[in-house]
């Protein structure tokens, strides 16, 4: 069986099917540079497993809440925390959780794209396993940090570059 195989079978699965556009983001992706560069596990300090998808024919926190617990029970054997977002509706809650506006989005690549942390800004495509990177891969294995310009919160993103820094002090502020 190839790797073309199995992705076949992978689209075929409904539940699969009922994530448009689903992405494993953030933490549980990035992290893994930088505790590999730093001589750890790669799953060293990851909270949790983040997973994006794209939704915007019902937007509603029942619509979200519904997919949440189904991926609960479908992850029920993992030992691990998977947060869902449908990054359709983020726009609905963001300023009042984070401050600051937040564009109605058109793909979950989009909510990729506005993570506080540029080389941050990545995902795994859970329908063929490509690597999704719009800001390349170099300023994450040099373990720069730098603001995303689309999404200037400089308060916000100091304090998570600082945590960031506190778990892997090679870590630097993009000059």
């Amino acid at each position: 069986m190839s790797a073309d195989d199995v992705l076949r079978l992978v689209r075929r699965n409904p539940v699969n099917a009922a994530l448009p556009q689903c992405h494993l983001v953030a933490g549980c992706v990035f992290q893994a540079v930088w505790n590999a560069r730093s001589g750890r596990a790669v799953d060293w300090g990851v909270r949790d497993h983040d997973v994006f998808y794209f939704d915007a024919a019902d937007v509603s926190w029942a619509a979200e809440d519904a997919v949440i617990r189904q991926a609960e029970r479908a992850f029920a054997d993992l030992p691990a925390r998977i947060e869902v977002r449908n990054q359709a509706r983020v726009h609905l809650w963001y300023r009042q959780r984070f401050g600051g506006g937040y564009p109605q989005l058109s793909s979950a690549r989009e909510g990729i794209d506005r993570y506080l942390v540029a080389c941050t800004c990545m995902g795994v495509d859970a329908a063929t396993g490509a690597l999704y990177t719009p800001n390349g891969l170099d300023e994450l294995v040099q373990g720069v940090l730098r603001l995303n310009p689309l999404t200037p919160q400089p308060e916000l993103f100091a304090a998570k570059a600082d945590s960031y820094r506190t778990r892997w002090p090679w870590l630097r502020l993009a000059a």
